[in-house]
């Protein structure tokens, strides 16, 4: 925060900041809070009223100055004088931008209105599953009065926007005692004098609503439990979500590929199992940021937790089929003058005995959108225990899901980078040329895990790189069978599936024949050539479930070609890996999966190989220095340029690219130009 801070937004943001990061305040990115102030305008030297509030697309618990949008007050509320009503009102949006203050800041949202009308200095808007569950009863107008009195007054559902803003306004002028108002079908809105009053008229709609529930509630909301529909053990339920998550993000993916993102949470299990879980399925979600999130309604997979992974799977099938035939006509009732239909495969997938599974452009997307689905669910909890779960109707969602504003909102995010939804396991990643590696499939959009004997070294990589949304580390020997398929199967359950794998694991023993070790031969022989196998064979699996298609990348070396001295196991392992490279192109292409090959050489710098004793071997037989390793080989090649691990990453990311997208079964020298491994 910049030290000529205005003390009135420093209190605005740090009441955001309580609120937002308390899920039970709000959802992620959900809701909006304002002030009212005065500050100097440069251009005048005068005082001017202003109105900082979140702007669009901002996060309240972790909300700066740079997400706040600045207004000024006097040319906002003007703009009442020129609303021609509820037909027009979305053009009022475009107006906000003519009643900025300066220069920067986020872009004002839709909710701007009902923060400059309303007359009070602070305002807070939320998404509370306590608030949303009174807001979403059949009789919530009639709660509303019974559980507040007159301190929080019933708004109708309507679509968030100017006339929205007016008629909070109105309330408030109306009721001098109110201290909010419940939003039918939507939130909450409270205001006070101070920001701490206000933020204090929240907490308490938020908790005496809570209270209400916990008091009055039924003790079975969602009904009796449906025998046969109960949580799988822990082990068994993540099993058989690792074996449908390529199946499921089939299902998710037809229209566009999407990342997933699993939970098994108590609260998400216990409405699996539950006698209402398909009618209140069926209903969807009310709140605009959850169904905006979730689609207006999950997919349902109506069979019990012991059914078989092949039974799921051909039922998910016709599932799948009645979902995109339901969602068109869903879109067809409603959306004669709308944006183009936007895809028709669920973003929820509910799967009793196991848990969910939620999809995204993005795992931090998909992350949140089963976050929101869970506020869901304790929203239907809390409606169905003092009354009944009656959310706002179709077709007010579908003005929403297919709203103008947020149309143009999707049409002005960057380009996706180039491996953006992608997601990648790479191998012998904690450091070297797979930590490159890892590092540039990250920055170019995709999720990754890392792979690495050492587990602490493979989270400690992963860390670096960024959040659980972008990395993970996991531990993985892949000469074991069994630790290969549980490294896949974490990347299934991280991130919903596999498109990538880089086969990258390995290490040396430069020694002549004589004195090459049977422990020598087989060691290098089960981890590069044993181990790329074994992980290729059970990526491809998961791949081929998919249908998504792939890309299986190799880290081989210019050894594979060429024949050196004292380097026999190593070499002859290198060779294996890239004529598996041409075997498993010619076998996996049908499959729509690539397969390619990068031969580094002289890669001494950030190697870990290198750095286990193979760069002093290296350095004896070539009688150079170690440190000067890296120069001799730089020197020997045609460009005299030394190879780095960044360089092997840039080749790695530009053959899984779309620009390589009729490449496979090729062999790229990342070598600085070594004549005698040209490939012949």
């Amino acid at each position: 925060m910049s030290d000529n801070t205005n003390t009135t937004v420093e209190q605005l943001l740090a009441r955001s900041n309580r609120l937002g990061s308390d899920p039970k305040n709000t959802n992620y990115a959900g809701g909006n809070t304002s002030a009212k102030g005065s500050e100097i305008d440069p251009v005048t030297g005068e005082s001017v009223e202003l109105l900082w509030v979140k702007g669009s697309g901002g996060d309240l618990g972790t909300l700066t100055e740079k997400g706040l949008a600045a207004l000024r007050l006097d040319r906002m509320r003007a703009l009442v004088d020129v609303y021609s009503g509820v037909e027009r009102e979305d053009e009022m949006v475009a107006a906000f931008d003519y009643c900025l203050h300066g220069k920067g800041g986020a872009a004002p949202s839709i909710d701007t209105a009902m923060h400059g009308l309303v007359d009070a200095a602070h305002v807070d808007h939320l998404h509370p599953d306590s608030g949303i569950a009174i807001a979403t009863a059949k009789d919530g107008e009639q709660l509303t009065k019974t559980i507040f009195g007159d301190k929080v007054v019933w708004v109708p559902w309507r679509r968030p926007g100017f006339q929205l803003g007016l008629d909070i306004a109105e309330v408030k002028d109306a009721h001098p005692d109110a201290i909010g108002t419940i939003l039918g079908g939507h939130g909450i809105t409270a205001w006070g004098t101070t920001s701490d009053e206000a933020e204090a008229n929240s907490k308490w709609i938020i908790d005496t609503a809570q209270a209400y529930l916990d008091q009055h509630g039924s003790a079975a909301p969602f009904g009796g439990v449906v025998d046969g529909f109960t949580a799988l053990p822990a082990d068994e339920r993540r099993a058989k979500a690792a074996a449908l998550a390529p199946h499921l993000r089939k299902v998710a993916s037809r229209d566009k590929a999407m990342v997933g993102h699993f939970s098994d949470s108590d609260v998400v299990l216990e409405f699996l199992a539950s006698e209402k879980l398909g009618p209140l399925a069926e209903l969807g979600t009310s709140c605009p940021d959850h169904f905006l999130r979730t689609k207006v309604k999950p997919l349902v997979l109506d069979l019990p937790a012991a059914a078989s992974v092949e039974d799921a799977v051909a039922r998910l099938a016709e599932l799948h089929e009645a979902y995109r035939a339901d969602y068109q006509a869903y879109y067809d009732r409603h959306g004669a003058d709308s944006p183009t239909i936007r895809g028709a495969d669920p973003a929820i997938i509910l799967v009793p005995g196991v848990g969910m599974f939620s999809y995204g452009k993005d795992k931090q997307t998909a992350r949140v959108a089963g976050e929101f689905y869970t506020n869901a669910i304790n929203v239907m909890r809390g409606a169905e225990a003092v009354s009944a779960y009656a959310p706002i109707d179709e077709s007010e969602k579908f003005r929403i899901e297919y709203w103008a504003l947020e149309e143009a909102k999707l049409q002005r995010m960057p380009k996706p980078r180039s491996h953006a939804g992608r997601i990648a396991l790479v191998t012998g990643a904690a450091g070297g040329i797979g930590k490159a590696i890892a590092t540039r499939l990250a920055a170019e959009g995709a999720c990754v895990v890392i792979a690495d004997l050492d587990a602490d070294k493979a989270r400690a990589a992963a860390e670096e790189i960024g959040t659980a949304d972008v990395a993970v580390g996991v531990a993985a020997d892949v000469t074991d069978a069994a630790q290969v398929r549980a490294a896949v199967d974490a990347t299934l359950l991280a991130f919903g599936g596999i498109d990538l794998l880089v086969n990258n694991a390995g290490l040396s023993i430069s020694k002549p024949l004589l004195e090459t070790s049977e422990k020598d031969w087989d060691l290098q022989h089960d981890v590069m050539a044993k181990g790329s196998f074994l992980m290729a064979q059970a990526a491809a699996k998961a791949m081929i479930d998919q249908e998504l298609g792939g890309d299986i990348v190799y880290i081989s070396s210019k050894n594979s070609v060429f024949a050196g001295p004292n380097n026999i196991a190593y070499s002859a392992v290198k060779a294996d890996q890239a004529h598996q490279v041409r075997l498993l192109a010619a076998e996996l292409g049908g499959h729509g999966i690539k397969v390619n090959g990068i031969n580094p050489d002289g890669v001494v710098r950030g190697s870990g190989i290198f750095a286990g004793g193979w760069g002093a071997q290296r350095a004896a037989v070539y009688g150079v220095e170690e440190n000067k390793l890296g120069e001799f080989y730089a020197q020997r090649t045609l460009l005299k340029r030394e190879v780095l691990p960044d360089h092997v990453a840039n080749a790695a990311a530009l053959i899984t690219s779309d620009e390589f997208s009729h490449t496979t079964g090729l062999h790229i020298p990342v070598d600085a130009g070594v004549a005698a491994a040209f490939l012949r």
